[in-house]
């Protein structure tokens, strides 16, 4: 996988797309078909020095209003792997970011698999469900 149009083709066919605008694919993330537990993740193409291309993987947890920030961080930190939190707007995100140049299939598949279970977590532990 080498540009972004390969990537959200990608993404077209193998998850649930809810909405799909030119740089931005945003899909609901299964975990199991026996659960009914999901999570959005949002997918966008970002430009570095206007000459890489990148993705960027990010799925909000709740308001940032909402919550204990440092305690939040203080977990993030000890019990995830990929990616990092962010205040985008109101919510906490967690992001995680890869270049497309070169990009492995499961250099994707495995941070949004990652991402999207921290997030489960960090949403029922500090939000007290699933919201998002």
């Amino acid at each position: 996988m080498a540009t972004w149009d390969e990537l959200a083709e990608y993404i077209r066919a193998e998850y649930d797309v809810i909405s799909d605008k030119p740089g931005e694919l945003r899909l609901e993330y299964v975990f199991d078909e026996e659960s009914d537990r999901t999570q959005v993740m949002i997918v966008v193409r970002e430009e570095l020095d206007r000459k890489y291309e990148w993705v960027q993987i990010a799925t909000p947890l709740g308001l940032a209003k909402d919550c204990d920030l440092h305690r939040l961080l203080e977990t993030i930190g000890q019990t995830t792997v990929s990616g990092g939190a962010a205040i985008m707007g109101e919510h906490i995100v967690i992001r995680h970011s890869l270049p497309l140049e070169n990009l492995d299939i499961n250099e994707f598949t495995d941070p949004l698999a990652l991402i999207a279970g921290a997030a489960d977590n960090l949403e029922s532990e500090f939000f007290g469900g699933d919201n998002y």
